[in-house]
């Protein structure tokens, strides 16, 4: 793969499969999780936000299996556990053994379950527009999933995830489309959420007892204007979780890290370099 597009990072395998990470920056590593949206890319996501966190952190930001660069597999099926199992193998790749996590709408999902799994791997917990609590899926979020492609498609598409008409234009969405038709991307995407599609909301929500007792300090953000993900599953998400905070940007959809990015990076950042109560502590 030509390393002249900023999507490609550094390639190593990770759980079995040759995984596109992009590692930027030094000092203690964050691990960003990117969405389910067709074409999307870890760059894609967190593109705005990389270089401002970089400046503090050493920032690990992978194409989940699936997704943009990484490695796809003939046939193959996905679920939560493989992505969390993929999640892991890129940190075992980097050395890393613990990691702040940052993880958006899907990979809010992912975040959450392998908190909940393996939660001597993070430290603080960042869950952005997130899904993994039980709620009705969205017209939105059903669209989303049920993409199939065209320039149309997607406009309509980005028209539901950004609240500012003005960062959604044709040269966006075509190059959006260009992406997500690129060799395999839209074969895996399309296999990924069939309808009904209610299901596999259900089958990433973790379970309430186990939300409730993450002893994380957490940052639960989301878009106040979200089409896509429902502002009360934060809401849900900030009462469950006994050390968690919540900050909603107004005038937001789905893109807080696009739509507010630097906003969203320094409410991150002072979040993940705050020293007091650092390590997660058992819950009485």
């Amino acid at each position: 793969m030509s390393t002249a597009s900023p999507e490609i990072g550094r390639t190593l395998r990770a759980a079995g499969r040759q995984t596109n990470v992009h590692d930027q920056g030094s000092g203690a590593p964050v691990t960003l999780i990117h969405g389910s949206g067709p074409g999307v890319s870890a760059w894609a996501n967190w593109r705005l936000v990389m270089p401002a966190l970089a400046e503090r952190r050493r920032v690990v930001a992978p194409d989940m299996a699936g997704f943009g660069f990484t490695e796809r597999f003939d046939g193959e099926s996905y679920d939560m556990q493989g992505w969390v199992g993929h999640a892991l193998g890129v940190l075992d790749a980097l050395g890393i053994e613990q990691t702040d996590l940052v993880g958006n709408s899907f990979g809010g999902a992912i975040a959450l379950a392998l908190a909940i799994q393996h939660p001597e791997r993070v430290r603080r917990l960042v869950l952005m527009g997130s899904v993994g609590v039980p709620f009705e899926i969205t017209p939105a979020l059903d669209a989303v999933w049920g993409y199939a492609p065209s320039i149309e498609a997607m406009r309509r598409l980005l028209d539901l995830f950004a609240y500012d008409r003005g960062l959604v234009n044709d040269e966006l969405a075509r190059l959006r489309y260009e992406a997500s038709v690129r060799p395999g991307f839209q074969e895996s995407f399309g296999a990924m959420f069939p309808a009904p599609r209610q299901r596999w909301v259900d089958a990433m929500t973790s379970a309430e007892a186990d939300i409730r007792a993450l002893p994380n300090q957490t940052l639960v953000i989301h878009g106040r204007e979200d089409q896509v993900i429902p502002l009360a599953n934060s809401l849900t998400l900030a009462t469950w979780i006994p050390r968690a905070q919540l900050h909603v940007f107004g005038q937001c959809g789905h893109w807080t890290q696009i739509e507010h990015a630097a906003r969203f990076a320094r409410l991150v950042g002072d979040f993940l370099a705050e020293a007091a109560d650092d390590e997660p502590q058992p819950l009485s």
